[in-house]
């Protein structure tokens, strides 16, 4: 793949400014939907702040070489849940969030000094293209059906799951298939700058599509064509709109957590450990393979260079300084990654500049209710194009691994078959995800096998 934009490359500022306003349109919904699920008071807005300030972070530990945005991890969600539940009160629940991700943050610290005495070879052998690229083709897929429950949002379910064909689901569908479309031509066919902007041109098409159908409903009286919730809008006009409805600080987690010390325990304190350290171990794995990933994008190798150490310090303390404000211990973000490869645009500035943006735009309510406004289905139409670039990207970092032998085939089966059939497994209040879960088997399956040599050579 050639870069138009590579890592140190320096578009004018217009167009950084574009490409950031992309970055975050991209990594937008899954970053909030992670406070909105775990609830408890949780702020969308301060997750969205505490994104941005982490990825600074992980930008300044990996001297601005790794073009990723790091956004609300879902792998924690079980643990965030789990520091609310077993909290004697709220506030102790937001201290829990933040000491959990401190937990988390220090599982990566340990890793990175092991990695930087030990090197990385050890990881090419543990996880070589084999396990690594049906591992990233894996992330990918397991998302597959996120995205195609965002493109039917809006129609109704049979008994058996089944979508049933109604007006709001082809309505949902038609704002779906614009979105995609618009964002294919344009990346395909587009000249120059349109063709970097793909996601801001299908987004902004789709949401026009479904103000159309929204405004259609509303005069008719069909409540099934009112696809667009102007709730967020709403809110902000309710008391008039003034400086003060236009900007408002987000409610950092923080804030909370400083009430609930007088009421921390041991107790409790094992109760976090327990939630959030081995997940911090299974998020790991996840770690390599976004980055082996992001390697074969830009054709380096992070591991090396900036080194496995500093990205796992940046992810680490980054969530830790993340969840400090936000709440939420982040990720390294496959949405991220999937506009990089589509748009071919890796510049780091980009990347840094999105983190700006959304610190910034945490604090300018009508730009968080249009962000809040924006309909599942428009979303669902980009992340099939960016789920799929991700699983593609997977399927291309083995493509010269030769299937025609066993010990090769029986790896790529194991992780792909567990992964897609969801292996997950739950151990007390720890849950190991279908892709940790697949990627572990992997490992294991290539161990056993490596030493059996090439069949042709037999």
């Amino acid at each position: 793949m050639k870069l138009l934009y590579n890592v140190k490359d320096k578009p004018a500022f217009g167009q950084v400014l574009v490409f950031a306003i992309q970055q975050l349109l991209a990594i937008l919904a899954a970053t909030i939907a992670v406070p909105a699920i775990v609830g408890n008071g949780m702020s969308a807005s301060a997750a969205l702040f505490g994104a941005g300030v982490g990825t600074l972070v992980y930008q300044l530990f990996t001297k601005f070489r790794s073009p990723v945005f790091l956004g609300s991890s879902f792998a924690f969600i079980g643990s965030m849940v789990a520091a609310f539940a077993g909290a004697v009160s709220a506030q102790v629940g937001y201290l829990g969030l933040i000491i959990g991700a401190a937990f988390a943050g220090l599982v990566y610290v340990i890793i990175a000094i092991i990695v930087k005495f030990a090197g990385v070879k050890w990881i090419s052998k543990l996880m070589p293209p084999v396990v690594i690229g049906p591992t990233v083709a894996l992330i990918g897929l397991s998302l597959a059906g996120a995205a195609v429950k965002d493109v039917f949002s809006y129609g109704p379910q049979d008994a058996n799951g089944s979508f049933i064909m109604s007006t709001n689901l082809w309505v949902s569908f038609i704002c779906a298939i614009v979105t995609l479309f618009v964002v294919v031509i344009c990346a395909t066919y587009g000249k120059k700058m349109v063709s970097l902007i793909p996601f801001i041109i299908g987004i902004l098409s789709g949401y026009a599509v479904a103000l159309i159908f929204t405004l259609i409903g509303i005069a008719t009286g069909n409540d099934a064509l009112r696809i667009l919730d102007f709730a967020p809008f709403e809110a902000l006009v309710t008391n008039g709109v003034n400086l003060e409805t236009f900007l408002a600080v987000p409610d950092f987690t923080f804030l909370e957590a400083i009430k609930g010390v007088k009421e921390l325990d041991t107790t409790y304190l094992a109760t976090i450990a327990v939630a959030y350290i081995p997940v911090a171990f299974v998020v790991f794995a996840e770690h390599i393979a976004d980055h082996k990933n992001l390697s074969s994008i830009i054709e380096s190798d992070l591991l090396e260079d900036p080194g496995l150490h500093r990205t796992l310090l940046g992810d680490g303390i980054g969530s830790f300084v993340g969840a400090i404000f936000g709440g939420c211990p982040n990720t390294t973000y496959g949405e991220s990654v999937g506009c990089v490869a589509i748009t071919r645009n890796a510049s780091v500035i980009t990347i840094t500049t999105t983190a700006i943006l959304a610190v910034l735009i945490s604090f300018v309510s009508p730009f968080v209710a249009f962000l809040d406004s924006i309909p599942g289905c428009v979303m669902g139409g980009v992340c099939i194009t960016l789920y799929g670039f991700i699983a593609c990207s997977g399927l291309k970092m083995f493509q010269k691994v030769d299937l025609n032998q066993n010990k090769n085939l029986f790896v790529a089966a194991v992780i792909l078959i567990t992964g897609i059939g969801g292996t997950a497994m739950a151990i007390g209040k720890v849950t190991i995800t279908s892709i940790a879960c697949a990627l572990i088997l992997g490992i294991i399956v290539n161990l056993i096998l490596s030493k059996k040599k090439d069949e042709d050579a037999e």
